[in-house]
């Protein structure tokens, strides 16, 4: 049986902790940073964790 491949595309998206949480990058942090508040910017800064599709991006990872 062959190996499973990762998904290179969810792999740029996501990271998995030790712990087995997948955290995703916020968007809108790109572009127009002029006008979003100092605030705004440092909590879109942070990772999030997925809830809701956090079974199918792990497969897509090759976690389980």
């Amino acid at each position: 049986m062959p190996k499973m491949k990762t998904h290179r595309g969810a792999a740029k998206r996501f990271r998995v902790t030790r712990t087995g949480k997948v955290l995703h990058r916020h968007a809108s942090r790109a572009h127009l940073l002029q006008k979003k508040t100092s605030s705004r910017k440092r909590r879109l800064a942070r990772a999030n964790e997925v809830t809701a599709e956090k079974k199918n991006i792990l497969r897509l990872l090759g976690k389980r």
